[in-house]
This record gives C-alpha cells, sequence and structure tokens, in this order.
C-alpha cells in the first residue's frame, strides 16, 4: 500500500522523468534540423569526378564546380559566403579554390558549372583571380580533401567589396556568421 506522500513523491519522480525525456527529444529534433551543407549525389567524403578537376596544366578535367545545397536556415539570414578550401595542398598549407560572397539569402543552391549566382559577388582563389579553379593535386599523392564550407550571414549581400582572399573574406565575416556547415569532398589522380 502506498501513502498518500509516497504517492505524491512517486507522481513527481515520474513528472520529472517525462519533462527530462521530452526535453531530450526536443534537443534531438533541433539537432536534425541544423543548418546543413551537401553535394547532390555525393556522399560527405565522396570522390568527384574529373569533370570538377581543372583544365589547366594537364590536369584533366572540365573545372565544372561542384553543386552544392543547403538547408534548415537560420532566422535572420541575409547572405551567404561559399568556400571549396584544400588543406592538403600546398603541402599542407592549403589551397583556395573558390570564394562566392554576398549570395542572396533566397538562394538554397549552386548548381555545378563554376557560374555564381546573379549579384553575387567573387573572391580570389589560388591563380590570383575569380570564380572557381578545380583541383589538381600532384599525381599519386593520396586523394586530397576539398572542404565545401557554407556560411549563413547577417550581412547584407552587398556589404563586402569584390576580390577578398579567403583570411580577408574571414576577417569580414567575424561576428557575422549566424550558421556554418560543411561537406568534405575528395580528389586525386
Amino acid at each position: 500500500m502506498i501513502r498518500n506522500g509516497h504517492f505524491d513523491l512517486a507522481r513527481r519522480l515520474l513528472s520529472v522523468g517525462v519533462c527530462a525525456a521530452l526535453a531530450l527529444a526536443a534537443t534531438h529534433g533541433r539537432a536534425a534540423e541544423a543548418f546543413a551543407v551537401s553535394s547532390p549525389g555525393l556522399a560527405d567524403g565522396g570522390t568527384l569526378d574529373s569533370s570538377h578537376a581543372a583544365s589547366a596544366n594537364n590536369c584533366g578535367g572540365g573545372n565544372v564546380s561542384p553543386a552544392l545545397q543547403w538547408r534548415n536556415v537560420p532566422t535572420g539570414t541575409k547572405s551567404y559566403a561559399v568556400t571549396l578550401f584544400d588543406p592538403d595542398g600546398a603541402k599542407g598549407l592549403g589551397i583556395v579554390h573558390w570564394i562566392v560572397y554576398g549570395v542572396a539569402a533566397s538562394t538554397t543552391s549552386l548548381g555545378a558549372g563554376g557560374s555564381s549566382p546573379p549579384g553575387s559577388v567573387s573572391g580570389t582563389n589560388r591563380t590570383g583571380g575569380p570564380g572557381y579553379y578545380g583541383p589538381c593535386p600532384p599525381v599519386g599523392e593520396v586523394p586530397h580533401h576539398y572542404i565545401a564550407q557554407v556560411y549563413a550571414l547577417d550581412l547584407a549581400p552587398d556589404a563586402l567589396p569584390a576580390g577578398l582572399t579567403r583570411d580577408a573574406l574571414l576577417a569580414a565575416m567575424k561576428d557575422h556568421v549566424l550558421a556554418a556547415s560543411s561537406t568534405v569532398l575528395r580528389y586525386g589522380r
């Protein structure tokens, strides 16, 4: 037989347990809704085909940027910045393959092909120029990792000047990133 005091205690403990379970479920639900980027048709860590490689220096590619898409955009996003960086290149110092920013908040994908969305701004890639420059790791090296990163920003699309390097872009975005997500792509020759 349960006395009233024990019954009340048991009911309170059950209530606390249910609340904790609901809070945990809500936390997992929010994690599933996190800002996320992917490259259609490629899993994270997937291998790019040669069409994405550089077309110069016998790299054998078509210099076609990979398609990217993102979802679960944070509230308050006014623009996006996108970078493609190879941390393995230049003997571990890294190589910048693509920088585009000032991408309108209504955009949730970039198609394959290297062209930037209307109104967006190109940064400076490894060649010192704008646009996408495909991978060209040395023949026989372990495939390099290419980190495609999308930043959701609270900056207006026209807030930053054209031609920023990766370091200058990262400095300009400081305190303006609402969320960031990345996917890793691989390529070797």
